[in-house]
């Protein structure tokens, strides 16, 4: 009887080793392998940590930049309140606090009251004076302003100087008595109001300059606010000074019986100053909202506070705790 040999495969003694050698590290767990393994690490908090603290405190960094272009408003308004009715130009001019119309200084209810106004005219007397922050502007109905006066810090109007010295010498126009006695009133809330106006002007550049550092922490955030109620502070009480003064001053001059002086306030004027009001309050409680909310970058450091959710995206919420703790412990 013929014996046939026996074939055995070259293969399988290899797959019984990979096969008793896979079931060996599984059992002692050192090569295991399970979802976790194929997990992304968080390797870009550590790698890119600034990157990271920026998209987090992205919030609050819209925030500061909002507050910086808040008081860039208000201080170009402030900028066109402090140079209006300096010059004859075309914004400037019509740019004032208060307009005096002496063209029908005589009411009409006086005899020959027309001749008596022209000859007004030719003694000296201009149809309308302009009140600005730094001088006034004087001019005829029919030309429009022809001059103005030289600016003066901490200057005042004084209506009563202004027509005496307007008038050829010799000639007098009397004015009424409740025009005199608020006189004293006007020059204390003038300078008042023009110092307000120039310390809110400068605290408004310099907030826009320091307000983007209250991304940084809440420290910070206090400061600055601080510093942005100062420049609403003043800038506020600077126009609530003026926009009193000068109705009252024209309540006066209109109210007067003996002398037809029409007075009405400049529009514009009073538009320029309340925006920038509104604008540099905006800006304070901004940042007001900002020493209590929005996560600032001392925070995410700290692990106070996580910030913006989207700047963790694929890597878990603790992601930059872990690599924060991570760098701590390198430093040690």
């Amino acid at each position: 009887m013929l014996t046939l040999p026996n074939f055995s495969s070259v293969r399988r003694p290899q797959r019984s080793k990979h096969t008793r050698d896979g079931a060996g590290m599984n059992q002692s767990g050192s090569s295991s392998t399970s979802p976790k393994d194929f997990e992304k690490p968080p390797l870009s908090h550590v790698e890119h940590p600034r990157a990271t603290l920026k998209r987090a405190t992205r919030t609050r960094k819209v925030f500061s930049l909002m507050t910086s272009v808040f008081f860039l408003v208000s201080a170009v308004f402030l900028v066109l309140v402090l140079i209006g009715n300096t010059h004859i130009r075309p914004v400037l001019t019509h740019t004032y606090f208060l307009k005096l119309d002496l063209s029908h200084v005589i009411p009409r209810s006086v005899p020959n009251s027309v001749l008596i106004n022209s000859i007004a005219r030719t003694l000296g007397l201009h149809d309308f004076y302009q009140v600005g922050a730094w001088n006034f502007c004087e001019g005829y109905t029919n030309s429009g302003a022809t001059s103005c006066g030289k600016p003066k810090a901490l200057y005042w109007f004084n209506p009563v100087e202004i027509l005496l010295n307007e008038l050829l010498a010799g000639a007098t126009i009397a004015l009424p008595a409740e025009i005199i006695n608020v006189l004293n009133i006007v020059k204390t809330a003038s300078h008042y109001m023009f110092a307000f106006f120039v310390v809110g002007i400068c605290l408004s550049f310099l907030s826009i300059i320091f307000m983007p550092f209250s991304i940084y922490s809440r420290w910070a955030s206090l400061h600055t606010a601080f510093l942005s109620f100062l420049a609403a502070l003043t800038t506020t009480a600077a126009t609530i000074i003026a926009t009193v003064m000068f109705i009252i001053f024209r309540n006066v001059f209109t109210a007067a019986q003996e002398v037809n002086i029409d007075a009405e306030l400049g529009v514009q004027m009073f538009a320029f100053m309340w925006i920038a009001s509104g604008f540099s309050i905006l800006a304070w409680l901004t940042q007001m909202g900002m020493c209590c909310c929005c996560a600032s970058r001392r925070d995410i450091k700290k692990g106070k506070k996580k910030g913006s959710s989207k700047a963790y995206a694929g890597y878990g919420k603790q992601g930059l705790k872990r690599s924060a703790s991570r760098r701590s412990k390198k430093g040690e």
